[in-house]
């Protein structure tokens, strides 16, 4: 079995992104399944292209892309992603659309489909908080989620995917190892799942 993880460069100004830390700290392999990394640019349009030349390029069974949110204190396995670009803030190329779609006349939402409930359930029995999210927000984030789950829908309907939203380090408590060790056991739920 194969995996595909992605995580994002660092946006907003910030000097680090705790997605692509925690990427880096994941084995090579968990219980048996290779674990192939990307990061992905924070940039609308230019995330998912990249996304989808990591999918074509890797052939994964199943995709886990994560990403940083400030403000949450949990790891949040989202359950949806919806066809909207509506930016707080500008984009790494310093671009803010609003109330635009991701795919003109794609579906309006699409719901993940990794086993996301017992994603949250292998985190907790690490001992780290994790909670079911049902936005993924609409920043590059959700952009990439939707896109994921449009690809996979259309041209690789074997292919699980989803995304996880990680606590930011400093405001949650936790360390990136922390961050990392919740990662694998959502690994392991998907692997299993």
């Amino acid at each position: 079995m194969k995996l595909l993880a992605t995580a994002f460069e660092p946006f907003g100004g910030e000097a680090e992104n705790v997605s692509q830390k925690a990427l880096a700290l994941l084995p090579e392999e968990i219980d048996g399944a290779q674990i192939v990394r990307r990061v992905l640019p924070v940039v609308f349009g230019e995330a998912g292209a990249a996304l989808r030349r990591a999918v074509k390029e890797t052939e994964p069974d199943a995709v886990l892309c994560l990403g940083e949110a400030g403000g949450r204190s949990a790891l949040t396995p989202e359950r949806v992603a919806v066809n909207l670009r509506d930016a707080r803030i500008p984009d790494n190329a310093g671009a803010q659309p609003a109330d635009e779609p991701i795919v003109p006349g794609g579906p309006a939402a699409y719901f993940a489909t990794l086993p996301v409930k017992a994603m949250c359930g292998a985190i907790r029995a690490e001992g780290l908080p994790a909670e079911l999210s049902n936005t993924a927000g609409t920043f590059v984030c959700n952009e990439v989620m939707y896109t994921l789950l449009h690809l996979l829908a259309a041209e690789h309907p074997g292919v699980r995917g989803g995304f996880l939203h990680l606590p930011r380090a400093e405001g949650s408590g936790l360390t990136c190892g922390d961050l990392a060790r919740g990662v694998a056991a959502a690994l392991r739920a998907i692997i299993k799942g």
